[in-house]
């Protein structure tokens, strides 16, 4: 499901997902990592630039709004981008849109040099192997292919209704009561690789939509 995006069912009402869109960054045997799209926090990029002592060249360079990417690793920032060149940490995910959690990605984005297309997110949302498709078996997702414009231009209000006719209708489903199993690993590099995944565990945070934390990306160099 690498590139497909998830689309809670409206049965779903863990509270970490209930009517969200998340986008799977990689998915195979040992688990899949996503970045939610459609919880926007408090924050603007220019927050997180100032936290980590960043200064951009203008102030509306950093204006965009950063969201809350998942449940796990709430203080570790990604960048969803468009493929325009690489950065220290990068992770492509098709030709056209990659993933990255180094902090030259931030000082580029501050000098007005970074992607022509950007979302930025923190945490992200992960499931341990085969976790995924049990959820998927019991109804508690819709997935289908990802939409670029989607991710990067749609307003997060709109990305739940959004979705191609082909995917089908969410107006009704069967209930799930899912409390999202507490199967999640905490990476041991920037973008966390399934190996690793496969390895590791720990529970959800539960933090406040809002929650002023300090981000947290990579050293570069």
């Amino acid at each position: 499901l690498t590139n497909h995006f998830l689309i809670a069912m409206p049965g779903l009402q863990d509270s970490n997902f209930f009517r969200t869109v998340t986008y799977i960054c990689e998915h195979n045997e040992d688990g899949a990592m996503g970045i939610v799209l459609n919880r926007p926090t408090d924050l603007q990029l220019n927050d997180i630039l100032e936290q980590l002592d960043i200064q951009p060249s203008a102030r509306q360079s950093g204006t965009q709004t950063v969201y809350l990417g998942g449940p796990v690793q709430s203080e570790r920032g990604f960048v969803l981008h468009s493929n325009d060149r690489e950065w220290d940490s990068t992770l492509h995910i098709t030709p056209r849109i990659s993933i990255t959690t180094s902090r030259d990605i931030l000082e580029s984005i501050a000098e007005e040099k970074g992607p022509s297309k950007t979302f930025v997110a923190l945490g992200y949302a992960g499931w341990a192997g085969g976790q995924l498709e049990d959820e998927l078996i019991a109804n508690a997702w819709l997935n289908g292919p990802a939409d670029e414009s989607i991710i990067f231009h749609l307003q997060p209000e709109k990305r739940w209704k959004r979705r191609p006719s082909c995917w089908g209708s969410i107006s009704t489903c069967c209930p799930v009561k899912s409390d999202t199993p507490d199967r999640f690993w905490r990476p041991g590099k920037p973008v966390p690789t399934m190996n690793e995944a496969s390895r590791r565990s720990q529970t959800r945070e539960r933090r406040p939509h809002g929650y002023q934390k300090r981000a947290v990306f990579a050293a570069t160099g």
